[in-house]
């Protein structure tokens, strides 16, 4: 990176070699602090985005617990987050007491506490106490919310965002039932042309729905951005049935973007307005947190030497723009 230089913007995405890092992986941690002891001897380069702020959001437990912290879910009540607690035993006792204490109801969805990678797809919706053989730890419960099979992918670009509507799980009846487990992959049962079972409503199960709000969406995105630092990034939001109540139930740092046709001219335009500062960039991206970008180039990663130039490149921190 050193012969590639100087730069004053580095778009990166790390969140693999991160993630690895965390789970012991030395190859990772090599690569990981290549790139942080790069970034530490050049302070006047901005980086986009924060390496810590990536990493509090690999946590689901973590990130839930960032979000219950906002005003905005403790002053209105309108976003919540579904009750959830961390899982780490199998002992069946166990596993109820910590439900009962954390106001877990039956069905709850089980969840892989790592929110990225293939594997934090995996998911199952458990009905009852036999179903709880099901629970794989370490492992996040969190009450199923009935939402009418509907769910709002919000995907943040800077100081834009984008809501894009994806078919979800249907209603259950709540309370424990004889039903058993259900496995699932979210990701499936949530991608634009799902045909999942999954999808389909019961007769008589369907709820009273309430459309989002674009301006409480819009707030929401805003005390997120405050809270992680970070530009480029996804949340996941269910309407409860019957109620105006929005329920986040996921966050992720730069998901696919599936569905948003302007995402690299928004990518585009945020990176211009940070570099449309100056030289004092780094200081700006401070000071305005929304105005910090996490970014790469999906499966084949590019180094951009200028916007209409590109080369090929085999490193994780490939999306790179150097000084004019």
């Amino acid at each position: 990176m050193e012969e590639q230089g100087p730069f004053q913007v580095i778009v990166h995405k790390l969140t693999d070699p991160l993630l690895e890092a965390s789970q012991g992986n030395q190859a990772a941690r090599a690569i990981v602090q290549r790139f942080e002891d790069f970034i530490s001897r050049h302070p006047e380069t901005t980086l986009l985005d924060p390496l810590h702020s990536i990493r509090l959001l690999l946590n689901r437990c973590h990130s839930y617990q960032m979000i219950q912290e906002l005003d905005l879910c403790q002053t209105d009540g309108i976003i919540n987050i579904p009750p959830f607690v961390e899982l780490r035993t199998t002992n069946r006792d166990e596993i109820i007491r910590r439900l009962n204490n954390n106001c877990i109801t039956f069905p709850f969805v089980c969840k892989n506490v790592v929110a990225h990678g293939s594997n934090s797809h995996e998911m199952a919706i458990i009905f009852n106490e036999d179903g709880l053989v099901d629970v794989k730890p370490p492992c996040v419960a969190q009450s199923f919310i009935n939402h009418n099979a509907i769910l709002y992918k919000v995907f943040v670009v800077g100081s834009m965002f984008f809501i894009v509507e994806r078919p979800s799980l249907k209603n259950f009846s709540p309370g424990k039932s004889d039903r058993k487990t259900i496995f699932f992959n979210s990701h499936d049962v949530s991608k634009a042309e799902s045909t999942s079972h999954l999808n389909e409503q019961e007769p008589g199960r369907a709820g009273r729905l309430h459309q989002p709000s674009r301006q409480v969406l819009k707030n929401l995105v805003e005390r997120l951005q405050e809270k992680v630092s970070m530009a480029l990034f996804g949340f996941d939001v269910i309407m409860e049935c019957g109620t105006d109540r929005y329920n986040v139930i996921d966050i992720n740092a730069f998901p696919g973007y599936d569905g948003v046709p302007d995402f690299f001219p928004a990518l585009l335009r945020h990176v211009e307005e940070l570099l449309d500062g100056g030289g004092d960039a780094t200081k700006k991206a401070a000071k305005h947190p929304s105005n910090a970008v996490l970014s790469s180039l999906p499966q084949t990663q590019t180094l951009l030497k200028h916007p209409m130039q590109s080369f090929p490149s085999k490193q994780p921190w490939s999306t790179l723009m150097p000084i004019s």
